[in-house]
């Protein structure tokens, strides 16, 4: 088995679901980014690193924007934005980041869902899709979480989409401004295809 990123990879991939679509963010995306993002800020605090002041800033979006970019170009992370297809309203997003390759093959995924999309099932459906795209397009093998053990809708849909708890790390991630411990996730490529659709 070849260890090597996908030769003809597109650096802008857009993945269709059902009412939803996953692509790349764009400097487009700002203005409803940050409004949704300010929006949702108490009910994301609890779940997410501190924001930087400027956080919400165009300039600050700007600077995510590249780091995106270069991610994607040096195919260490694959950021998603999720969007609703009628609408085409931003709902959350997605990223698969620090993708490992050698023996590894792994990656990490992320995710967050502003406050008024929460508890609707798109999340879930979302990462459902995200997962062909890591194991058949980017070729991975594993695909790890980590939650918080506080945080029941979170651990509800790595189950639910097949993830299996492997362990419990303390004081793994300083979340809201405290190193707190999580919960550790992953789905293996034999256990995804082996699901049924």
């Amino acid at each position: 088995m070849a260890f090597l990123r996908p030769a003809a990879f597109d650096p802008g991939p857009v993945i269709r679901l059902e009412g939803l679509y996953l692509r790349a963010p764009a400097m487009s995306d700002h203005a409803a980014w940050a409004a949704l993002r300010e929006q949702s800020r108490a009910f994301l605090t609890p779940w997410e690193p501190s924001w930087p002041v400027d956080d919400l800033e165009r300039a600050a979006f700007r600077r995510r924007i590249k780091r995106y970019q270069q991610e994607i170009r040096a195919d260490h992370g694959y950021p998603f934005f999720l969007f609703r297809s009628a609408d085409h309203a931003l709902l959350g997003g997605l990223t698969l980041s620090y993708v490992r390759r050698g023996v590894t093959q792994s990656c990490a995924l992320g995710y967050w869902m502003g406050a008024a999309h929460a508890g609707k099932g798109y999340m879930t459906s979302a990462v459902r899709a995200a997962l062909p795209f890591a194991f058949t397009t980017l070729r991975l093998h594993r695909v790890e979480a980590a939650c918080l053990p506080s945080n029941a809708a979170s651990i509800r849909l790595l189950e639910k989409v097949g993830f299996t708890r492997e362990g419990y790390a303390r004081r793994y991630l300083c979340i809201n401004g405290f190193w707190q411990d999580h919960l550790l996730y992953a789905v293996v490529d034999e256990d995804w295809h082996a699901r049924p659709r």
